[in-house]
């Protein structure tokens, strides 16, 4: 089975620092795969790598076996790759439904493809059931709690109806009740959806992933299902000594 992402011997220096070396990555479609390890570790490094937001210095990027290394992201999106990002990206002074109507009809276009207003009212409206925002689809972004604004980010990547989702930091800042609310939210999501994550909560972790993949210092420390990174214990030294 091709992978759908996977990435060959990676590495990104920025003069003598080196941020990620020779970072082999193999994603399996529908597979939930988890990116982990201390700050400063490369994991937004090849998060952005992945998503076209940087080049590599060297190795390959492939996206369903295609050569994509140093594609641009909208490229990358064209192919059904979709990311949220650590820091919301929505417009503030929109309402919820016109931020994600903007994202769909940049779907559609992007395929050069008619929509009926019909049928692109279900599927924005589809787009906010999913993330349990359809009640509050008229309330501008500006007013929305700051989980409310995380569930929408993660609305606009659904709306390109992608095949593979990138999903960074998708809790961080958020309370207790609204990670819980998150974390249902990402495990609703169909298999058919290939995710990505990178994530600091071991609890949404573990709850989520497949497989995790621990990153320090720019290499690859560890890779495997969620019981090895569990019993791991280089793993647990990088996280000084906590269970993990």
């Amino acid at each position: 089975m091709t992978a759908a992402v996977r990435t060959s011997r990676v590495s990104k220096s920025y003069g003598a620092f080196v941020a990620l070396k020779d970072v082999d990555l193999s994603v399996e479609p529908g597979e939930r795969r988890a990116i982990i390890g201390p700050n400063g570790a490369g994991k937004s490094t090849l998060f952005s790598i992945i998503a076209g937001q940087k080049p590599p210095t060297s190795g390959s990027i492939f996206i369903d076996g295609a050569d994509m290394t140093g594609a641009r992201p909208d490229q990358l999106w064209a192919r059904g790759l979709s990311r949220t990002f650590q820091r919301n990206q929505l417009f503030q002074n929109l309402t919820v439904w016109e931020n994600v109507e903007l994202a769909c009809a940049a779907h559609h276009r992007g395929l050069f493809k008619s929509v009926s207003r019909d049928a692109l009212d279900d599927e924005i409206g589809g787009v906010l059931e999913r993330v349990n925002l359809l009640g509050s689809h008229d309330v501008r972004v500006a007013n929305m709690a700051y989980g409310e604004q995380r569930q929408l980010e993660l609305a606009l990547a659904l709306a390109g109806r992608p095949r593979i989702l990138l999903l960074d930091e998708p809790t961080a800042g958020m309370s207790p009740a609204e990670t819980q609310a998150m974390l249902r939210m990402m495990i609703a999501l169909p298999r058919e959806i290939t995710i990505l994550i990178v994530e600091h909560d071991m609890d949404v972790v573990f709850s989520l992933a497949d497989r995790v993949m621990v990153l320090n210092l720019g290499e690859v420390l560890a890779d495997g299902t969620v019981r090895e990174i569990q019993g791991n214990r280089n793993v647990s030294e990088v996280y000084m000594g906590k269970a993990l």
